[in-house]
């Protein structure tokens, strides 16, 4: 029993700060404050709502068909695991540097898709919450559940992670208030740095999963 808590735990652990520090939430909600002024207080709460939605329905298909799609390819876990941890890399030291990476919309962009009628779930939800490093983490932990029921286990770290995202864009306006240009700068730079460090320990579990096998035989 002991060892089941544990394990779980150190899972939802390792979900929670790969989900948070890729989301970025920090990070991303000065764009949601850049919107044109037409849109009211309530209305930005109901685009971060509904972005937020977006964003957990999406997590949530892309991890529970991590493994089809790891099959369908014939794609090996170590690999994607590499992968990943370079992809994830890449996003920290971004973070890491106080860049907004190219995989997010930027304020421009945000600004010209202002006619569209639902702006919430496009580019919101996606890519600007679920954006590329978050559906690959979404799929690459899928593969690592420790158990059938591990399952529910990374559900429930998506779902606190948007929870918190969603508050977080619904007060973005006090939270820079409260945090200043460079409190949200110091933050960002330390997400980014937990992300590099959880992207090295990726590329060292698939490479010794890779490497072991073929240095057995020579031991």
């Amino acid at each position: 029993m002991t060892d089941f808590i544990h394990s779980e735990f150190q899972f939802f652990f390792l979900c929670l700060t790969t989900f948070f520090t890729l989301i970025n939430p920090i990070g991303i909600a000065p764009l949601l404050l850049v919107m044109p002024e037409r849109f009211s207080k309530e209305e930005r709460i109901n685009i971060a709502g509904k972005g937020s939605l977006t964003a957990l329905l999406t997590l949530i298909i892309f991890s529970i068909l991590g493994s089809v799609i790891f099959n369908f390819f014939r794609i090996t876990i170590e690999a994607f695991q590499i992968m990943g941890g370079i992809l994830f890399f890449r996003s920290g030291l971004r973070m890491l540097e106080a860049k907004i990476g190219r995989s997010r919309t930027t304020p421009k962009e945000l600004e010209e898709s202002q006619e569209s009628d639902d702006i919430a779930i496009s580019p919101i939800g996606i890519p600007l919450i679920a954006g590329p490093g978050a559906i690959t983490a979404s799929m690459l932990l899928s593969s690592q559940t420790p158990q059938l029921y591990s399952y529910a286990t990374l559900g429930l770290s998506i779902f606190l992670v948007l929870s918190v995202v969603y508050l977080i864009l619904r007060n973005g306006d006090l939270l820079m208030n409260a945090l200043g240009q460079t409190g949200m700068r110091v933050i960002q730079r330390l997400m980014g740095l937990v992300l590099m460090v959880i992207a090295v320990q990726f590329v060292i579990n698939g490479s010794v999963s890779v490497v072991t096998p073929l240095i057995s035989p020579l031991l």
